[in-house]
C-alpha cells in the first residue's frame, strides 16, 4: 500500500465503542510481539483487532535494555543460530525498517588488571564471530564498524567513568540501540493502524479459543464477544493466563537509572565482565536525555505475574558492586534516580515448539521462541479456525516471532492471505539515514519520529494555537520532554490519560521527580485535544 493511501488519523483508542466484533485475526497483547503480529497480518490483507488490557508496552516491553542486538551473548555461548537471527533482524530494523528509531552504539569491553586471560579470549572471539556473522546476515552488513583492540588512552576517552588504575585497554565492539523501546512499540501500532488494524487498549480478553474471544472493556464494563477466525495470544508473561497448555517460568531483570554526568562521562556503552562468571555482564548504556541504565539481572521470579515488577534489593546491591570493581567513581544507593524490572516469560519446556538455539539455562531459554496452535484447518473446504500463542523470545527479533506466528495461523485457519511483507515494510516515520540527517526538524522529534517529525509540530500547532517556541520548550532541562511530544500522543498513538503519555508514549516516567515536574505538561495535552475535538 503506497504511503499516500494511509489514512491520516490511525484507529489507536481506548475501550471498545465502535469495535468491530468480527474480524480474520484478533491479536491479545500490544507489546512489541503483538504489534508486530498486527502489523504482519493487515500487511498480508487481513482484517486485524489487536488488544490489550492496559496499553501499548504496558508489559515487558517497555523494560528492556533498550538494545537492538547482534547476540555477542548468545556466541559467548556458542548459540550460533540464536545470534544469526539477531543479527539478521537488527540489521532489517537499522537499515530498512527502522532507521530512525535504531541507531549504531559503540559499546567497550574495559580490561583491567583483573579480568581472567580466558574471559577476554572469549569476548575477542565473539566480536570477530559477530563481525563475520553480521555480513554474512546480509541486512545492514554496512551499519556497523568492525570490531577492534584499544589502549588504555582511548578507552579512558571513550569511558572518562573508568578507574585508570589497572585498566589495560579494552574491546570496542558496535550493537543497535534503540531510541526508546516503547516508542518502537508504539510506532509498531500506529503502522499497523495506517494499513487499516483497529488497535484498542483497556481492552481485556477473558477468554480466547480457536474461533472467537470474550471481551470486557475496562472503562465501561461492558463485555464483548468477537469472532476471529484466527486468535493470536502474544501477551508475554501473562499467556498461560489464555492457554494452559503453557507452562512458564518467568525470570526477573532489574535495570538502574542514574544521571550520566555523575558518573563521570561516557560517550561510548560499558559491557563489563562480571568477575567470576563465564560470558555475563552489566551493561551502562547512556541515553539521548542525560541518564544511563546500568543492568541487568537475571532472577527467577516465581509465584503471580505482578502487573509492574519491583526490583529487589539484592539485584540493585549487585548491579552497584559491579560497577564499583571499574568506575573511578561509582555511584552510590544516594545516586540512583530509579530503577525498573522486566519479567521474561521463560519456557519450561525448551523442546516445545522452540525455534531458537540450543543451549542450557535460563540465559539460553530467555531468548527462544514457540509457537503453539490449538484447532486445525478444517477439511472438505469449511472454515477453520486456530488460537495461536506466541512467547519467549526477545525484543530484537519481535518481527520474525510475528512472522512465525502468522503463518503458523493462516495456515491452521486456512485463511487466505498474502506472503510475509514486514522484512521490507518501512514503520511509520523511517527513511535512510542520509534522507533523515537531511530534514529540518529538531533533533529530538527527528529522533523519536523521523520523517514524521514535522507532523507531531504541525499536529500540536493546530490542536494548541501555540507557536513552535512553545510547543519545543523541553520541560526542564533533565526532562527534555515537549508539549508536541505529548499532544501527538494523545491525537496519532492513543494516550488516554497522563501516565501513558509519562510511562509509555515518553519514558519520563522512568524518574520519579521528572515524571512530577512533566505532569502538569502532560496534563495541559490531554486538556488541549480534549478541547479541539
Amino acid at each position: 500500500m503506497p504511503a499516500h493511501a494511509l489514512p491520516a488519523a490511525p484507529r489507536i483508542t481506548a475501550g471498545l465503542d465502535g469495535a468491530p466484533t468480527e474480524v480474520d485475526v484478533l491479536v491479545v497483547g500490544l507489546g512489541a510481539t503483538g504489534c508486530g503480529v498486527a502489523l504482519d497480518a493487515v500487511s498480508r490483507g487481513l482484517s486485524v483487532l489487536a488488544v490489550d488490557a492496559h496499553d501499548l508496552a504496558f508489559g515487558t516491553s517497555r523494560w528492556s535494555s533498550k538494545l537492538v542486538h547482534g547476540g555477542l551473548r548468545y556466541l559467548a555461548h556458542g548459540q550460533v543460530g540464536v545470534a544469526r537471527e539477531s543479527a539478521v533482524e537488527r540489521g532489517l530494523l537499522m537499515s530498512r525498517t527502522a532507521p530512525h528509531l535504531v541507531h549504531p552504539l559503540p559499546l567497550l569491553v574495559p580490561l583491567t588488571d583483573g579480568t581472567r586471560h580466558r574471559a577476554a579470549t572469549v569476548v575477542r572471539a565473539s566480536l570477530a564471530a559477530g563481525d563475520v556473522l553480521r555480513h554474512a546476515a546480509g541486512a545492514g552488513a554496512g551499519e556497523l564498524p568492525r570490531s577492534r583492540r584499544v589502549g588504555a588512552a582511548e578507552a579512558l576517552a571513550l569511558a572518562p567513568a573508568l578507574r585508570p588504575a589497572g585498566l589495560r585497554g579494552g574491546l570496542l565492539g558496535w550493537d543497535g540501540r534503540l531510541e526508546d523501546d516503547a516508542r518502537l512499540v508504539t510506532t509498531l501500532a500506529r503502522t499497523a493502524a495506517q494499513h487499516g488494524a483497529h488497535v484498542r487498549t483497556r481492552a481485556r480478553v477473558v477468554e480466547a479459543r480457536p474461533g472467537s474471544a470474550a471481551l470486557v472493556d475496562t472503562l465501561t464494563g461492558r463485555q464483548v464477544e468477537v469472532r476471529a477466525r484466527l486468535v493470536v495470544n502474544a501477551t508475554g508473561v501473562w499467556a498461560a493466563g489464555l492457554d494452559d497448555r503453557l507452562h512458564l517460568t518467568p525470570s526477573r531483570g532489574t535495570h538502574l537509572v542514574v544521571r550520566t554526568a555523575a558518573l563521570g562521562g561516557l560517550s561510548t556503552a560499558l559491557s563489563v565482565p562480571v568477575p567470576g562468571e563465564r560470558a555475563r555482564f552489566v551493561l551502562l548504556l547512556p541515553q539521548p536525555d542525560g541518564t544511563t541504565y546500568v543492568g541487568l539481572t537475571d532472577e527467577p521470579a516465581p509465584g503471580p505475574v505482578p502487573d509492574v515488577p519491583e526490583p529487589t534489593q539484592g539485584e540493585v546491591a549487585f548491579l552497584l558492586d559491579v560497577l564499583a570493581g571499574v568506575l573511578a567513581h561509582p555511584p552510590t544507593p544516594a545516586d540512583l534516580l530509579g530503577a525498573f524490572a522486566g519479567l521474561r516469560p521463560l519456557l519450561a519446556d525448551p523442546h516445545a515448539g522452540s525455534t531458537g538455539g540450543t543451549g542450557d539455562g535460563t540465559a539460553d531459554l530467555s531468548r527462544r521462541h514457540a509457537v503453539l496452535v490449538h484447532g486445525a484447518r478444517a477439511v472438505g473446504g469449511a472454515r477453520g479456525a486456530a488460537l495461536v500463542t506466541v512467547v519467549g523470545g526477545k525484543l530484537t527479533t519481535y518481527r520474525r516471532m510475528a512472522q512465525d506466528a502468522v503463518d503458523a495461523g493462516v495456515s491452521a485457519a486456512g485463511l487466505s492471505a498474502g506472503p510475509c511483507r514486514t522484512r521490507t515494510l518501512p514503520l511509520s516515520g523511517a527513511a535512510p539515514r542520509a534522507v533523515l540527517a537531511s530534514l529540518d526538524a529538531p533533533a529530538r522529534l527527528l529522533r523519536r519520529y523521523g520523517t514524521d517529525a514535522a507532523l507531531v509540530l504541525a499536529t500540536a500547532r493546530e490542536v494548541t494555537g501555540l507557536d513552535d517556541a512553545a510547543l519545543l520548550r523541553p520541560a526542564s532541562p533533565e526532562a527534555p520532554v515537549t508539549l508536541a511530544e505529548l499532544v501527538f500522543g494523545v491525537t496519532h498513538e492513543g494516550a488516554h490519560d497522563a501516565d501513558d503519555l509519562l510511562d509509555r508514549r515518553t519514558r519520563v516516567g522512568l524518574v520519579a521527580a521528572d515524571r512530577e515536574v512533566v505532569r502538569p505538561l502532560a496534563e495541559a495535552a490531554l486538556a488541549a485535544v480534549a478541547r479541539a475535538a
